[in-house]
């Protein structure tokens, strides 16, 4: 990994990004010439209404898809010129995924389904196990490593779902929506939890979110609208 970062601070660098989907003769534009830089540590919260390209730019930062036009950049390095293996390879490396509704696999206990990620790696079973105990720990579920999604409750199953997104010991944390389908008190523990992963453990963490409760806990929001981006709430 390059060292780029340590010497100005950012991890994520995105420079005048356009992302352009094709619908039959449709060219529809949902990123037009954005640009944003994430320090490294920093939790940042990407706010803005339905269409306004939140998920598309969560995708293109953690290497799902790839820009129009524009440069991207984690830790140095141009994803936007990386291959779709060269992208697998570096997304199991670097990246940790937390989704609105878990993305867990029912007849996996917690666990196995937390173990998933690094079956793409080179660990060897124990160490795979030392991995997972410790994601499991960090988001204090030790106790129902062995239990299945359906004998958990929303917020069990979200906790289940960032460990998953952290075993890898990930550069950056993506997490889209990670508290809009739960209650407050459960969405507030899981904000808790991506608090103390900022801060306590230095993970860098882009959370899009509808809800200002949440996007209140992180460090700072930003907000997309028509493709644009700005450090004002959109009216």
């Amino acid at each position: 990994m390059s060292d780029a970062n340590a010497t100005n601070g950012d991890l994520v660098r995105v420079e005048h990004v356009e992302k352009v989907f094709h619908r039959g003769s449709e060219d529809i534009h949902v990123l037009a010439d954005l640009s944003l830089r994430v320090a490294n540590g920093e939790f940042l919260a990407l706010m803005g209404p339905s269409g306004s390209g939140k998920s598309t730019l969560l995708n293109l930062i953690g290497g799902l898809d790839t820009p129009t036009r524009g440069e991207v950049s984690v830790a140095g390095q141009r994803i936007d010129q990386l291959t779709a293996r060269e992208l697998a390879d570096w997304r199991a490396r670097h990246v940790g995924f937390v989704f609105q509704l878990y993305n867990l696999i029912p007849v996996l206990t917690a666990e196995r389904n937390v173990e998933l990620p690094l079956l793409l790696t080179h660990l060897n079973r124990a160490e795979r196990k030392k991995h997972v105990e410790t994601a499991l720990a960090m988001v204090g579920l030790s106790h129902r490593a062995g239990h299945y999604p359906r004998t958990m409750s929303g917020g069990e199953q979200q906790r289940v779902g960032i460990a998953r997104g952290i075993v890898t010991d990930p550069t950056l944390l993506l997490c889209d929506e990670p508290t809009g389908d739960l209650d407050r008190k459960a969405g507030n523990e899981i904000l808790d939890l991506l608090t103390a992963l900022s801060k306590e453990h230095g993970k860098t963490i882009i959370m899009v979110t509808h809800d200002p409760h949440a996007s209140a806990r992180a460090g700072r929001t930003v907000y997309l609208d028509k493709g644009q981006l700005s450090n004002e709430p959109v009216k």
